[in-house]
């Protein structure tokens, strides 16, 4: 294990670097070589060739591979939904990393287990739904929620729905897809729900958009008439999906009276809260969540607002037996009569292999306490608002949305496709690193603040760049 001490060493020397370098702005905050010549930079031909990567060879090529990452520890990244992780995500994904133990069955990762079972239950009480017994089995049908932790948000999605269609149509393991199923959800649903239609079969014809507003936020008082389309249709509807919140502009929908809604008719109510769900941590925020304890299943990103490295995605149901009955499976060297002192949670999951993704969220729990990770919601989501402010109080910019969240949309003067390109130029650069969204047909840029170190100073250094660059603009 010499090497094992020597390397480890070298890579939390490097790391440290990187992290302050990128803290510092001592370098920009990314730069996109081109992919062959970075191949060829890398050196990856000639490792595979020969070996070696170990010593002054791994710090050299550790070197120039942290010199070609996207920094998400630079004050300047704004662009996506991904966490700034804390340091001890990081050191659990090492841990989960050389002990290996792929814990969708007990006896293969008894700790990671235990802690994914204490984490899941943490987050269904926070949703307000009855946790898992301490002992597992001994609950009452119906009397308590579940959940599993899957890698990533798509496929915490796409588990829910399984377990939604598996409810309505409960011999589609056996008889296949009913073709008279339908899915509503509004426009600004995450892409990952039209993918989820087209893996379970539905396609995108049975996709039924519900009616939003100008943010792009669900109207509730127009769901009779979304179903009304659907029953007209002659279909059923099998699940119906809110956002808590959107993807592209951070809004929140009604989630009280379309849980109402769809208890009066029977609707399996699914809330995709990859980003939004960490408000429920937060004294000052959770009413934003008002209303999910209606939910049938929730999805909630630790990777996102909870700073766990990726990564880690919950699914919660309120009623267990809808995700212990999802799926219909048969292995005998794995699905068997045993007697065992755990859980095992591999059907509950798409997934057979599954890495201790609790133990992330845990250590990271550990070291910040749920206060902790609840004034970071609550700051950057202050942020967000602060910078708005900012903007509308410019001649030359505007906001088409009060931010609800973290994320916040802006427009340059009257600029539309101009917003893509000038983002184009500041990425090239390397000078800020941010995205694009559209709403109700225009393109805006897109803050999503992520990194603590994030703030005021950076959003006014942006505000001036681009004043600067569209007086050089050539469009």
């Amino acid at each position: 294990m010499v090497d094992f001490k020597q390397d480890a060493g070298i890579l939390i020397r490097l790391l440290e670097q990187y992290h302050e370098e990128s803290r510092q702005k001592r370098q920009p905050v990314l730069q996109l070589p081109r992919l062959a010549e970075l191949i060829a930079q890398l050196g990856l031909d000639r490792y595979v060739a020969n070996g070696g990567l170990t010593g002054a060879t791994l710090e050299g090529f550790i070197h120039r591979y942290l010199a070609a990452t996207t920094r998400l520890h630079h004050p300047a990244y704004f662009a996506h939904q991904v966490a700034v992780p804390h340091y001890a995500g990081s050191l659990a994904a090492m841990v989960d990393g050389f002990t290996n133990n792929p814990m969708a069955i007990y006896e293969m990762g008894p700790a990671a287990a235990a802690i994914e079972y204490f984490i899941i239950n943490w987050m269904l009480s926070k949703a307000g739904w009855a946790a898992m017994p301490p002992v597992p089995g001994e609950g009452m049908p119906g009397s308590h929620g579940a959940g599993v932790l899957t890698h990533g948000g798509s496929l915490a999605n796409l588990t829910a729905l399984i377990a939604a269609r598996t409810r309505i149509a409960p011999n589609v393991w056996e008889a296949g897809v009913p073709g008279d199923l339908a899915l509503l959800a509004p426009v600004q649903s995450h892409y990952s729900i039209a993918r989820a239609a087209g893996i379970l079969g539905l396609g995108k014809r049975a996709i039924y958009p519900l009616e939003v507003d100008a943010a792009g936020v669900v109207k509730a008082d127009r769901l009779t008439a979304a179903l009304r389309r659907v029953s007209d249709d002659g279909r059923r509807p099998m699940a119906l999906v809110a956002n808590a919140c959107s993807t592209a502009v951070g809004r929140y929908d009604p989630l009280r009276e379309i849980g109402d809604f769809c208890r009066e008719h029977a609707i399996w109510f699914h809330v995709d809260g990859a980003h939004g769900a960490s408000a429920l941590l937060s004294p000052q925020r959770r009413a934003l969540l008002a209303g999910i304890e209606r939910a049938d299943s929730l999805i909630w990103d630790a990777h996102k607002m909870l700073r766990t490295a990726p990564l880690c995605a919950a699914v919660l149901v309120r009623d267990h037996r809808d995700l212990e009955g999802a799926f219909h499976q048969e292995a005998s060297y794995l699905f068997h009569a045993k007697r065992q002192p755990g859980v095992d949670l591999i059907h509950r999951t798409v997934e057979c292999t599954k890495a201790a993704l609790g133990l992330r969220l845990f250590m990271v729990l550990g070291a910040l306490g749920e206060r902790g990770l609840a004034e970071y919601v609550d700051r950057q989501s202050d942020r967000a608002l602060e910078a708005y402010h900012y903007f509308q109080a410019q001649a030359d910019f505007s906001c088409p949305v009060e931010p609800q969240s973290n994320i916040l949309c802006f427009a340059y003067r009257e600029w539309n496709e101009e917003h893509l390109r000038i983002r184009d130029r500041m990425i090239a650069d390397g000078t800020f690193y941010l995205s694009t969204t559209q709403l109700n047909g225009r393109w805006y840029l897109r803050l999503v603040f992520m990194n603590p170190l994030s703030g005021m100073t950076e959003v006014e250094a942006l505000a001036n760049t681009l004043r600067v660059a569209a007086e050089a603009a050539d469009w």
